[in-house]
């Protein structure tokens, strides 16, 4: 401990402990030492080891509240009204209309994703942006099919070279040929490196298929829920499509968790099987599945 000397007034000479620079600036260096613990804390997050902990944690709660969802939803699809033009045709939306919003929620998704790929670098983009591939292809795939059911009532035919209809088909397109790229490219850093400027590059599709029915004279119906003025849908009708829409969102993100972990972990087996191919251990590698070690 330091000591300097100065003059009192009537004693003569007293000492004072010089301050420590923790002391004379300590709201700064707290900041600092919160800021590192916060960043520590976000990168900690990104770790795959850290995702599967978190994920194990999370599927059971995940699964839950989608069956609650579901259950909720689909008790408001039977009880709510029929409409008075389509009849009880109309509960088809309820199937159609959250499966469209997560299709374009899957895909926006997959961007997000692929800017994490080629900007930040971050060590789940890649993973997140594979996993989510599939099940963007399979709820547009239910909104076709649906659309196509539902359309026949209405509009006398199954299909139509509608603005509409045709963008969501050219999503489908997209996310058939981003699952073939990645299956095409055997180098997984060149791979994920394409797969991010074809994402990046479709997404222009996105507000096509959003605003089809502004821009363009079609036979699909403009957009009745999320509006300016107000939802045009009745209260009765409207409540069971938003919970149908909350439970395939909550689908979605329980299926993408268990996806993305399958997938951390078939990145791993793979490199595994390379360690011990390269260790001289073939007889051990070729006990592991035939995709990852290959």
């Amino acid at each position: 401990m330091q000591y300097s000397s100065a003059r009192g007034h009537l004693n003569g000479t007293v000492l004072r402990r010089e301050p420590q620079s923790s002391e004379r600036i300590p709201r700064l260096q707290v900041g600092f030492e919160e800021i590192g613990k916060l960043k520590l804390s976000f990168t900690a997050y990104s770790n795959p080891g850290n995702f599967l902990r978190i994920a194990a944690k999370l599927l059971p709660w995940l699964w839950g509240s989608t069956a609650f969802a579901f259950a909720l939803g689909l008790f408001g699809t039977f009880a709510a009204p029929p409409d008075y033009q389509q009849g009880e045709t109309v509960r088809i939306m309820y199937i159609h209309v959250p499966a469209a919003w997560t299709a374009m929620l899957a895909y926006t998704f997959m961007a997000m994703s692929a800017l994490g790929s080629l900007v930040w670098r971050h060590p789940l983009a890649d993973a997140t942006q594979r996993a989510a591939a599939p099940l963007g292809a399979a709820f547009t795939l239910v909104c076709l099919v649906t659309g196509s059911l539902w359309g026949k009532p209405m509009w006398g035919t199954y299909w139509v070279w509608d603005a509409r209809l045709t963008s969501v088909l050219v999503l489908f397109l997209i996310y058939l040929g981003l699952i073939a790229l990645w299956q095409t490219i055997e180098d997984p850093g060149r791979a994920a490196r394409a797969v991010s400027i074809m994402t990046l590059v479709g997404f222009i599709n996105m507000p096509i298929v959003k605003f089809s029915v502004d821009w363009w004279n079609t036979l699909h119906q403009p957009a009745s829920v999320f509006r300016m003025e107000g939802s045009a849908i009745a209260g009765s009708m409207l409540w069971p499509l938003i919970v149908m829409g909350l439970a395939y969102t909550l689908l979605f993100v329980t299926l993408h968790v268990m996806a993305v972990r399958n997938e951390i972990m078939r990145r791993r087996s793979r490199r595994l099987a390379i360690t011990l191919a390269a260790a001289g251990e073939p007889a051990m590698a070729r006990m592991l599945p035939a995709e990852v070690a290959s």
